[in-house]
């Protein structure tokens, strides 16, 4: 059967009870690996006219039924559930129509837990859960245990299901995937930090909240950060946890402690490591790495062989990540700094004056607090993007500021602005998709332009 042969019109409806997956992209191909595998019938929907992925959908199964474009409420006749991806919000008005009709919206994590028959390890936070997931993994190998990471994070959960099975899954989970995720039966529940995020998907900061605190729901033992009164407050007290913050950890749990004029991870009153042995940049990783260690003790990691990965580990792609020194400056890709809470951070840890480069699509944050908040470690900063009008004014009268076209020009801004001993850091706050098809291509563009300077 030709592609041609599997789109239907968006107006035909479905002929007998059957899943509908909405959404072709990375999640939802998974999904149909899982439903081909186990003969599971469903339709295949896109608001897109021409989406991505429906030549390998056809690959996957020959005969699926597919729906681009508008999409007709009829679509929803006969299906019992829809297994929707994670970036289409339930205000859409298909979902909010599926919903009108008592038919269930669930995401990939649901069918991934029903399967799943090895323990758990789930996190979550508005930022460094990426990096907290690889260190976990990276963790379990150096102790001599078999983990599969993936879910937000590389491999969708699903495609997990198809390796042999490991000691432990380790599942990157996003606000979007908990909310629709109404069984969570973890062994180790994370919880790294929240700030206004995705307020364009969350009708409210609370809603926001309440989607992550749902990690903690079938939680057999929880991380929690201390410096959060409101996590705090929500995670469930029946079960065992462990604490991490930056301040002097007090009893069980994770902090850092100044020791013979050094400053150290620790466990209580313990000194694991200093945090001169870390390969990473920033006070926000050595959060990262209390809150793995936190996950690790509760996963019965070896000490030493958490440390060692510690002491290796050198960050993830587009995340604090050097790129280079030009004529003085040092350059650094943090694209992944994807709102304002990351960028705060990214920004602070830096010594020295720093030539922030953001902007893109806002999802809603406070760029006046962006702006309050970090001017005083700033020289300039150089907007891009579809939210640079509004950064512009939240930055105006602070800071020197300059507009540019795109990252090329705005490198090439951020060089005349900055001083031998700065910073050039990419920290966009914003999300990339109005210029890029990602977070990644962004800071590969950036840090081809600053490639280009160093040749």
């Amino acid at each position: 059967m030709s592609i041609a042969e599997n789109i239907k019109p968006a107006m035909q409806q479905s002929a007998k009870t059957k899943d509908l997956v909405l959404g072709l992209g990375k999640t939802g191909l998974s999904v149909a690996r899982y439903l081909t595998r186990n003969d599971i019938d469903a339709i295949y929907v896109d608001t897109r006219d021409e989406p991505p992925g429906v030549e390998e959908l056809c690959t996957i199964n020959p005969t699926a039924e597919i729906f681009l474009g508008e999409i007709s409420e009829k679509v929803l006749k006969g299906i019992s559930r829809i297994i929707a991806s994670p970036g289409i919000t339930d205000s859409h008005p298909f979902l909010a129509a599926a919903h009108s009709n008592g038919i269930e919206v669930i995401s990939d994590i649901q069918l991934f837990v029903a399967e799943a028959d090895a323990p758990l390890v789930a996190v979550t936070g508005s930022n460094g859960k990426s990096t907290v997931t690889t260190l976990l993994n990276l963790m379990c190998d150096s102790a001599g245990k078999s983990s599969l990471a993936g879910a937000n994070l590389g491999v969708p959960a699903l495609d997990l299901l198809i390796k042999d099975k490991p000691d432990f899954y380790i599942l990157e989970l996003s606000s979007f995937q908990l909310k629709r995720t109404q069984d969570l039966p973890v062994m180790v529940a994370v919880l790294l930090n929240i700030s206004s995020d995705h307020l364009d998907w969350h009708t409210t900061e609370q809603e926001y909240r309440k989607a992550k605190y749902h990690i903690f729901s079938g939680a057999e033992s929880a991380v929690f950060n201390r410096g959060d009164a409101d996590a705090v407050a929500h995670f469930p007290r029946d079960i065992r946890s462990l604490s991490f913050g930056l301040d002097e950890p007090d009893g069980d749990g994770y902090g850092l402690r100044n020791d013979a004029g050094d400053v150290f991870l620790s466990y209580g009153s313990k000194s694991l490591l200093s945090v001169t042995d870390l390969n990473v940049v920033g006070i926000h990783n050595q959060a990262n790495c209390l809150a793995a260690l936190a996950a690790g003790h509760l996963m019965n990691l070896d000490l030493s062989s958490m440390l060692a990965v510690l002491s290796e580990f050198s960050g993830l792609p587009h995340r604090m990540q050097i790129v280079g020194r030009y004529r003085g400056v040092l350059f650094i890709n943090d694209s992944k700094a994807t709102n304002v809470a990351a960028a705060i951070a990214s920004i602070s840890s830096i010594q020295g004056r720093v030539v922030l480069i953001a902007g893109g699509q806002g999802k809603g944050g406070d760029f006046d607090h962006l702006a309050k908040s970090t001017s005083e470690y700033l020289r300039a900063v150089v907007l891009i993007g579809e939210d640079a009008p509004a950064l512009e004014s939240a930055f105006n009268g602070l800071i020197p500021i300059k507009r540019a076209s795109g990252l090329a020009e705005a490198v090439n801004f951020a060089v005349k602005l900055s001083k031998t001993g700065d910073t050039v850091l990419l920290a966009p706050a914003c999300a990339s998709y109005d210029q890029y098809e990602g977070y990644q291509e962004r800071g590969d563009h950036f840090t081809r332009e600053v490639e280009a300077l160093l040749s």
